[in-house]
């Protein structure tokens, strides 16, 4: 069994940055994917970002240039880079793993990050 635990959310203003955390309890090396998706109230969850075992990174388009997906081997951490907030990137952020040699993708528990205009 696999923990994604993420941290790094909270209380920030509009125009302001976070930086959202998601510590894997397996080594990430031979991670196919991980990313990041969010979920605001009423919304269907969408993939925020992703980052490729062979290092490529994706961003749904109202994202880009804003956030940034990176990660970290010798932690086992992924990390989101999360700048010029808007009150829309309000929701609860959640991390997704999945590995070559694990069947399915695994998640965290989610962190809220709340944006106030």
């Amino acid at each position: 069994q696999v923990q994604l635990v993420e941290s790094g959310g909270g209380l920030v203003q509009a125009g302001g940055s976070l930086k959202l955390s998601c510590a894997a309890s397996r080594s990430i090396v031979a991670i196919k994917t991980m990313g990041w998706y969010r979920q605001a109230p009423g919304k269907q969850r969408e993939l925020v970002a992703e980052i490729t075992s062979g290092g490529s990174a994706n961003y749904v388009d109202s994202v880009k240039g804003r956030f940034t997906i990176s990660r970290d081997y010798a932690k086992n951490t992924m990390y989101l880079q999360m700048n010029s907030l808007k009150p829309e990137d309000t929701a609860v952020y959640y991390c997704n793993g999945r590995w070559w040699d694990l069947p399915g993708g695994y998640w965290g528990q989610g962190t809220q990050v709340t944006v106030s205009s």
